[in-house]
């Protein structure tokens, strides 16, 4: 358990471990990484964290709670027009996809390596996901309730499969050269499938 209060040191230290565990993963990396990363005695770390776990238990809460304030950003009541539910849609993409090309190291550490820590950390990530899916039906409950998507939608599935899509073309970009093209790519895909189809 963490023994002082200083909110910007422990911070900083979450900065620096989200860097390194990108960078060397997280089994590779230690404390000592870390705390060369700030030019700090490594003891120093301990005294917010008790271990390297705990500091990857904190980075990954941090990253999920960028994604969720990014997906809870609208109000998915909101629209009143299938125009204004597309541009809404789109909008919350590039808002997604732009945490992701902004910080690509967040994609590695929530859906490759810190999710995968322990149990514990994978129970973690499986709720964030149930609640990204829940945020995802409530929109997607809205369009069917004004009339812009079929009224027999299966909607908690059709949620968990728009979120698989939206998250894989986010774990994408973290290893491309060119993540804002392939951003870019990927919002139009997923818009698309949700309001097009594939049909010709």
């Amino acid at each position: 358990m963490a023994r002082t209060a200083d909110p910007n040191r422990r911070e900083s230290i979450l900065d620096a471990a989200h860097s390194i565990f990108a960078r060397k993963g997280y089994a590779a990396a230690g404390i000592a990484d870390v705390a060369g990363e700030l030019g700090i005695a490594h003891g120093t770390v301990y005294r917010y964290f008790e271990n390297k776990r705990d500091v990857a238990a904190a980075v990954l809460n941090r990253a999920l709670e960028r994604i969720a304030a990014v997906v809870m950003a609208e109000d998915a009541t909101a629209t009143e027009s299938l125009a204004e539910y597309r541009a809404q849609v789109e909008r919350l993409g590039h808002r997604l996809y732009e945490l992701f090309v902004a910080d690509r190291a967040l994609g590695r550490l929530v859906f490759y390596d810190l999710g995968a820590v322990d149990d514990e950390l994978r129970e973690r990530l499986r709720a964030a996901h149930e609640m990204f899916a829940e945020y995802t039906a409530s929109y997607l409950r809205n369009g069917v309730a004004k009339g812009f998507l079929r009224a027999d939608l299966d909607v908690d599935t059709t949620a968990r499969v728009i979120n698989g899509m939206i998250f894989e073309g986010a774990a994408q970009v973290t290893h491309t050269d060119d993540p804002q093209r392939l951003r870019d790519r990927w919002i139009r895909a997923v818009v698309a499938l949700m309001f097009d189809g594939i049909a010709s």
